[in-house]
C-alpha cells in the first residue's frame, strides 16, 4: 500500500517535471524562430528549476526501492522512471542550447536566407509530446509509433545541414550565425532521440522488453499498419 502511494507520487512529480521540459523546449523553439532574446533568457534561467526537480526525483526513486524493494512491474515502473528523469532534464538542457543560438542570433542581422526550422521543430516536439502521452496512458502501440518516426527527423537533420552548409558557401560573411542555426539543427535532432529514449523506457516498463537498437522492428510495423 505504501509503496503504490510513493509510486503515485512519483509519477505526479514526473508529469511535473515533463510539463516543465515541453515548456521549456516550446518556448526556446520561439525564441529561435523569432529572434526574442528575451524568452531566451527566460529558458536559460528556468533550467534551475529543471535540475533542481530532476534531482528530487531521482532521490525519490532510489529511496523507494531501498524502503520498499519492489519486484516485477513495480520495479520495471521505478527503474524506467529513472531512466525518462535523465532524458527529460537532457531534453532540458538541449532547450536551453536552443535558446543560447537564439539569444546570440538576436544580436546579429538578419540572415536573409530562406531556411526553415519550422518542420523539424514540429515534428521533435510531436515525438516528445507523444513519448509523454505513450507514458501517461501506459500506451506501448503510441511508444512505438515515436520509436518509428526517428529516422524522419534525422532525415531533416540531413537535409538542413547539407542546406546551411551551402548557404555557407555562397554567403561566408554569414558563417558564424549560419553556424549557431546548424547547431540549433543539432539540438532538435537529439531532443528527437531523447524522446526516442522515452518511449523506448515506456515499453519496457509495460512489457518488460527492452527495444533498443531494433529501429527496423518498428518501421516495419509502422508500414504493416498503413492503410492500403
Amino acid at each position: 500500500m505504501h509503496l503504490q502511494k510513493d509510486i503515485a507520487v512519483l509519477k505526479k512529480r514526473i508529469l511535473s517535471l515533463s510539463a516543465m521540459v515541453e515548456a521549456s523546449v516550446r518556448m526556446s523553439v520561439q525564441s529561435l524562430e523569432q529572434r526574442d532574446f528575451k524568452l531566451a533568457t527566460k529558458v536559460i534561467e528556468s533550467d534551475f528549476d529543471i535540475d533542481k526537480m530532476e534531482v528530487e526525483v531521482e532521490e525519490d526513486c532510489l529511496k523507494a526501492v531501498a524502503l520498499h524493494q519492489p519486484v516485477a512491474i513495480d520495479l520495471r515502473f521505478i527503474v524506467a522512471l529513472l531512466k525518462i528523469n535523465n532524458d527529460l532534464e537532457r531534453i532540458g538542457d538541449l532547450a536551453v542550447n536552443i535558446a543560447e543560438r537564439a539569444a546570440f542570433l538576436s544580436t546579429q542581422p538578419d540572415i536573409l536566407i530562406p531556411l526553415d526550422f519550422q518542420g523539424m521543430a514540429v515534428k521533435a516536439q510531436e515525438m516528445l509530446r507523444k513519448s509523454l502521452d505513450a507514458f501517461v496512458t501506459m500506451d506501448a502501440a503510441l511508444a512505438r509509433e515515436v520509436c518509428a518516426s526517428d529516422d524522419e527527423v534525422d532525415a531533416m537533420n540531413r537535409d538542413m545541414h547539407a542546406q546551411v552548409r551551402d548557404a555557407m558557401r555562397r554567403n561566408p560573411e554569414n558563417i558564424e550565425g549560419l553556424t549557431h542555426l546548424l547547431l540549433a539543427s543539432r539540438h532538435l535532432e537529439r531532443i528527437a532521440d531523447h524522446s526516442t529514449n522515452i518511449a523506448e523506457d515506456v515499453i519496457y516498463m509495460l512489457e518488460g522488453e527492452i527495444v533498443r537498437h531494433r529501429e527496423e522492428d518498428f518501421k516495419a510495423q509502422a508500414r504493416r499498419q498503413e492503410p492500403r
